[in-house]
């Protein structure tokens, strides 16, 4: 199933067409076309190496595809013609000897719109305190980054993308790694925005049950899109048996 159709009578925030991105010969993306509408959350499911990542990354702009567009819809402008976008990496590539604290990192979020050391404006400093709070991290504002445990900084570098209010939310397994009752807060977090914020949100996952049955679009991914549509539509056993080639004898209707 593609839900490429149903996105003609709703705004498009973002619209990827024929994108292909590879490493030498290697592909790692080959010619993926989606439609996202504003206010959507959807999960990219799918291995390590399957090109979520990747895909990630061109949408946010940080990498150029091989070949193909990205175009996206009404929204607010800037200087560039991007939406205003939140992104997260996977926590796991952060650095963690880097000396800074809970309120710095979330700070950060805001560094291209003050134009200043982001915590040195009472604005942002009352704007983090606000984001942290909302994420039940405000007894953590001063402490390390690396002090932390991994669901608390799971934590705050989702509230480094929220802070500067986004349009478009791109998140790297935002997840793992967290124990099931901040995988939770994250996932009402995210829906929370999309419902009343109209936040548009694209997530990656590993987490089959967790979080992708939880979803309510999934896009099933491996250096091409395999299958898209309603989690417990297309997360059958056919379709993880293409996606990841082999999986247990568990049954996932």
């Amino acid at each position: 199933m593609n839900r490429d159709d149903d996105c003609d009578t709703a705004e498009i925030a973002v619209s990827i067409k024929d994108i292909t991105y590879g490493y030498t010969s290697i592909p790692v993306l080959e010619r993926i076309d989606l439609n996202v509408r504003k206010g959507e959350v959807i999960g990219l499911l799918g291995p390590n190496g399957s090109g979520k990542s990747t895909l990630l990354k061109i949408i946010a702009g940080l990498i150029r595809p091989s070949s193909g567009s990205i175009d996206f819809g009404n929204r607010r402008r800037g200087r560039s013609n991007k939406p205003v976008i939140g992104y997260m990496p996977q926590v796991e590539s952060i650095d963690w000897d880097f000396p800074i604290t809970v309120e710095e990192v979330v700070a950060l979020g805001l560094w291209n719109r003050s134009g200043v050391m982001p915590w040195s404006s009472r604005y942002v400093r009352e704007r983090v305190h606000k984001v942290l709070e909302d994420l039940g991290m405000s007894s953590k504002v001063k402490r390390q980054i690396r002090e932390l445990s991994g669901g608390e900084q799971k934590r705050v570098f989702l509230a480094r993308a929220i802070v500067h209010g986004p349009e478009l939310m791109l998140l790297d397994e935002p997840t793992t790694g967290a124990d099931p009752s901040t995988r939770d807060d994250i996932l009402r977090i995210l829906y929370e925005l999309s419902r009343e914020e109209g936040v548009t949100i694209i997530l990656s996952t590993h987490d089959i049950r967790g979080v992708a049955l939880n979803l309510p679009r999934v896009v099933c991914l491996n250096k091409r899109i395999l299958a898209d549509g309603d989690a417990k539509d297309i997360l059958t056993q056919d379709n993880l048996l293409r996606i990841y080639g082999l999986i247990d004898s568990m049954s996932v209707v």
